[in-house]
């Protein structure tokens, strides 16, 4: 499949569309002003008892304008409809015609824009009673130009009369044109299958069946890339589509496959083995295959805009505090060298393969598991208390080996790779930082990773790859430019000095991650952990003073601690009593805040307030930063309680699908995500480094106001 590099305005800029309630925002129009109004119509004005009748709702977009289909797409929502029926009456599913596409800055959407209408069957049970018989609904639904979007909804009603058997019955002829825009069925069923991010499906269509700028819908969400270009291979009678998966959690879908302006067949679709065959046929969807995005700048650029934002990310991450601890390894690594051209070189060229790789390999992972449905982002590992308390025992161990407590060549654990000498240490310290640095966000950083949310899975992995260029680029700077590396200290009696201060920063990040444990498990929890920890120095202290009296204790050694690491990690709490710590420690807050939920900040923004949500988590230094110097502030506290500003909390410590999804919809792949919405105005996406004037001055200066609509969330 050829991957496309579509919608880089994505990462920068808030989505144009993200699902809402429309039921908790009113219309202030009424249902005479509707953008897209409805009308509820009936086949026949009289309906016999035991017998069923077509009703639609007749939509009319004004111009510019257009609703949706019931699926979507990447943004929008779909029509809804709350019944009131008589007793004896029931309702059919809605039947909705085939759609058109609308592709804008790489974001796909399902929709209609000229008049259409919504078939239901209203069936009438035998034992309803001859006269009027009233049916009433209350429809929602979503009406968008391409620049903004308005919830609408209106309460319907039509009064039908229910007639003897032998009754004459007038039937309109405009529904003949109405069933003529809905999809006809197949009759055979088709079969897709999803691997390595590519979706295929064969669909069994007559090879006599003329085909016209045809697309591909599928009525389920999380399975397809909808905005991915669409291949079309004819082969026989049937027609096979490749195109971009986003997940395989379905057994079996539903889809409609285009084949002309309002012409379409709908079929339902099984799991099985497909592989594309045939002849290609022209796609349609509007893309042709090679997106060109919204800025006019081709595939390269804009691969090279990401990938260079991603090295200068990494670059920026040496002076984030969540690093600088390993940083320091290497630092005596390089120190021990003496400014050697040779050795210098190799372990830098080391260090930076094993930062590469972990930061490739972190992000195959995260992709993977992006693609098996899950909602996660960048630095989705220390979201598990379990590989926090395996890094705390790491990080210590190593403070205590710089501290002089133990030597390493007789112990198999997990510091020895990163302490050893020459280029394999070189090689694990490296992994050991990129894996570390996860937790830290930094300038360039945020819109780079937002890019391999929507850039094909390769494209996405040269980015990941390229953060981990820029993290090494320091210690490939000092060995490859001869001015630097001049200025490097030689080696003598003061690197044991050294040795020992490094121990510092190590110690300094175990209590970061003591503290970023206690949050997520409890305090009670945390000390039962710290006794496995202190287990574990203990164990360190014994063997190292076995190694100055001559004897080898390492194999006794390496089995305690991995079991004292197996105790420890089999009695963390379980998810119910670390949310009840979360809830606990909420209410603390200087400037409390609510939790974040998209049908929380519609309501708030509906009723005219102004809202400042921010998305934080305990491991994210830069989260924890912003907090204590400019969010957790009395002044700011002050200035939003007088402008009434709601506070909204996205708590990203521990996975959680909403909070990842919206900040997908950003153009985030982590935290931290700052938003202030103004009362009518568009969204302000903030700094990632943030002041107390920053805050307060969003309340204080004037903001021009426009209406408000529910894409702007």
């Amino acid at each position: 499949m050829t991957f496309d590099l579509r919608a880089f305005l994505v990462m920068v800029a808030l989505i144009w569309m993200t699902l809402v309630q429309p039921a908790q925002a009113q219309n202030a129009l009424g249902s005479s002003g509707l953008n897209v109004p409805a009308t509820l119509v009936a086949e026949s004005q009289q309906v016999q008892a035991g017998q069923s009748v077509t009703l639609a709702f007749v939509m009319e977009p004004k111009p510019t304008w257009h609703g949706y289909w019931e699926n979507p797409g990447d943004a929008g929502i779909g029509m809804s409809f709350n019944w009131d029926l008589p007793a004896g009456v029931s309702i059919g599913k809605p039947r909705f015609p085939t759609p058109d596409t609308l592709l804008i800055s790489g974001i796909m959407n399902y929709i209609y824009k000229g008049d259409y209408a919504v078939l239901v069957n209203l069936i009438i049970s035998e034992k309803v009673p001859l006269g009027s018989l009233p049916i009433s609904v209350k429809s929602e639904w979503l009406a968008c130009t391409d620049e903004i979007c308005v919830p609408e909804q209106d309460e319907l009603s039509i009064n039908l009369t229910v007639v003897s058997k032998d009754a004459a019955v007038s039937l309109d002829n405009a529904f003949n044109a109405y069933r003529e825009a809905l999809p006809r069925p197949l009759g055979s069923k088709a079969t897709f299958s999803v691997r390595d991010d590519i979706f295929r499906i064969s669909i069994p269509l007559p090879e006599n069946v003329d085909i016209t700028d045809p697309h591909f819908f599928v009525k389920e969400d999380g399975i397809l890339d909808y905005a991915a270009a669409q291949k079309f291979n004819r082969d026989g009678d049937k027609i096979i589509i490749e195109t971009g998966a986003r997940g395989d959690s379905f057994e079996s879908i539903n889809g409609v496959l285009k084949i002309g302006p309002q012409r379409g067949f709908a079929f339902k679709a099984i799991q099985g083995d497909v592989t594309m065959s045939g002849t290609a046929i022209a796609a349609g969807g509007g893309d042709g295959g090679n997106f060109i995005g919204g800025d006019g700048q081709s595939n390269t650029s804009l691969l090279i805009i990401a990938l260079g934002g991603a090295i200068l990310g990494g670059l920026l991450l040496n002076l984030m505090p969540c690093v600088f601890p390993i940083l320091s390894l290497k630092a005596m690594s390089l120190a021990k060298a003496g400014g050697d051209q040779a050795i210098v070189r190799r372990d830098a060229l080391a260090y930076t393969a094993g930062v590469v790789l972990v930061a490739t390999a972190l992000g195959a992972v995260l992709l993977g598991l992006r693609a098996s449905g899950a909602a996660v982002g960048w630095a989705f590992q220390l979201q598990d208390p379990r590989i926090i308390f395996v890094l705390l025992a790491l990080v210590t161990a190593i403070g205590f080996n710089l501290a002089g407590m133990f030597e390493l060549p007789n112990v198999n654990f997990g510091n020895k790779l990163a302490q050893k000498d020459g280029a394999v240490g070189s090689f694990w310290t490296g992994a050991l930082a990129a894996f570390v640095a996860t937790p830290c966000t930094g300038p360039f950083m945020a819109a780079a990773l937002g890019a391999t949310i929507v850039l094909p899975p390769v494209a996405a992995l040269l980015i990941f790859a390229g953060l981990g260029v820029g993290l090494a680029l320091p210690f490939l700077l000092i060995a490859f430019v001869p001015a630097i590396r001049r200025r490097l200290p030689k080696p003598g009696p003061w690197l044991d000095s050294f040795r020992k201060a490094m121990a510092v920063p190590m110690f300094l990040t175990s209590i970061g991650l003591i503290w970023l444990l206690g949050r997520q498990i409890g305090t009670d929890a945390l000390g039962l952990s710290l006794m496995f920890l202190l287990l574990i120095s203990l164990l360190l202290w014994w063997f190292g003073g076995g190694q100055m009296n001559g004897r080898s204790r390492g194999a006794l050694a390496t089995m305690a601690v991995i079991a004292s690491l197996a105790g420890g990690i089999a009695l963390l709490p379980n998810e119910e009593s670390m949310d009840s710590q979360k809830r606990a420690t909420a209410s603390t807050a200087i400037l409390p805040g609510e939790p974040f939920s998209e049908e929380r900040l519609l309501e708030l923004r509906a009723s005219g307030r102004p809202v400042f949500a921010y998305f934080t988590a305990d491991w994210c230094i830069t989260c924890k930063a912003n907090e204590a110097a400019a969010i957790q502030r009395t002044e700011t506290a002050d200035i939003f309680e007088s402008a009434n500003v709601a506070v909204l909390v996205g708590d990203w410590t521990r996975p959680d699908p909403v909070i990842s999804r919206f900040l997908e919809k950003h153009g985030r792949a982590g935290v931290p995500l700052y938003l202030y919405y103004a009362p009518g105005a568009e969204p302000i996406i903030l700094p990632q480094i943030l002041t107390v004037a920053t805050l307060t001055d969003l309340v204080n200066e004037p903001v021009a106001t426009a209406s408000f609509t529910p894409s702007k969330i």
